[in-house]
């Protein structure tokens, strides 16, 4: 190659490279909303493509599952409301069907239960709305210093929905605690479930972070709603959750 044909393959091989490493930068944008009301003209070509998982959603949504004879509420004048203790003693008689040695549970918060369920029939919608969250249910063995801290923040709170557990408040401070039929004692263990959001420390919940082991079940809260409300509907019974004095204040 002679010097020129050199000279010549480097220049071109400059303008590769320089066309290869351009640089992009924005020199305009445009933003625009387009509101949907009912003034725009129907477009049946998203109808057609949403419909059939519509209509598919809705059956299954609206399946009734069971009945409730009475209202599931949250609202209560004491530290246990109807809705919570259904809530509980649900997960506690499902989660038992996988570990059967739990002694108690403690599903969610209050703030967690998010819909009442009316005295009726009880449909898949229904349990979605009272727990539209994707949370899993976590089995604990705790040391009785860390139960007594998760029953302590119970009753710090004013009472929290909870299964397999009794006690009564005074000055926010747990007393006469009865674990799964027995006297609490704290030199024993316990086996406790939670959903992984209290066991996260959500809504300021203490008494996780050191168990002796931690293990997911591998079982949605929702779902295990769900597969109590069908069991008890294929044994021929209604839901009929009460107020028990589970937790009382004094």
């Amino acid at each position: 190659m002679t010097v020129k044909n050199k000279i010549y393959s480097l220049a071109i091989s400059l303008v590769l490279f320089v066309s290869c490493t351009t640089q992009y930068a924005v020199v305009k944008s445009n933003r625009e909303e387009q509101n949907i009301n009912s003034s725009l003209p129907v477009d049946s070509s998203i109808i057609k493509t949403y419909m059939p998982y519509k209509v598919k959603v809705e059956a299954e949504m609206n399946e009734v599952i069971g009945y409730t004879d009475v209202l599931l509420a949250k609202s209560s004048t004491v530290p246990e409301s109807v809705l919570g203790n259904f809530f509980a003693d649900a997960v506690f008689n499902q989660a038992r069907k996988i570990e059967p040695k739990i002694d108690f549970v403690f599903p969610t918060t209050t703030g967690g239960l998010r819909n009442d369920i009316a005295k009726g029939p009880i449909t898949v919608s229904s349990i979605f709305e009272l727990m539209p969250f994707e949370n899993q249910l976590v089995l604990f063995n705790l040391k009785g210093e860390d139960a007594l801290k998760v029953i302590t923040y119970v009753a710090g709170r004013g009472g929290q929905p909870v299964s397999g557990l009794r006690f009564n408040i005074k000055d926010r401070m747990p007393q006469n605690i009865i674990v799964n039929g027995k006297p609490f004692d704290v030199t024993k263990t316990y086996w406790v479930v939670a959903s992984d959001y209290i066991a996260s420390g959500g809504d300021d919940a203490v008494g996780f972070a050191t168990p002796i082991s931690r293990k997911n079940m591998g079982l949605l809260v929702r779902d295990a709603l769900l597969k109590e409300v069908k069991e008890t509907q294929a044994a021929g019974n209604k839901i009929n959750a009460k107020l028990d004095g589970r937790i009382t204040k004094n």
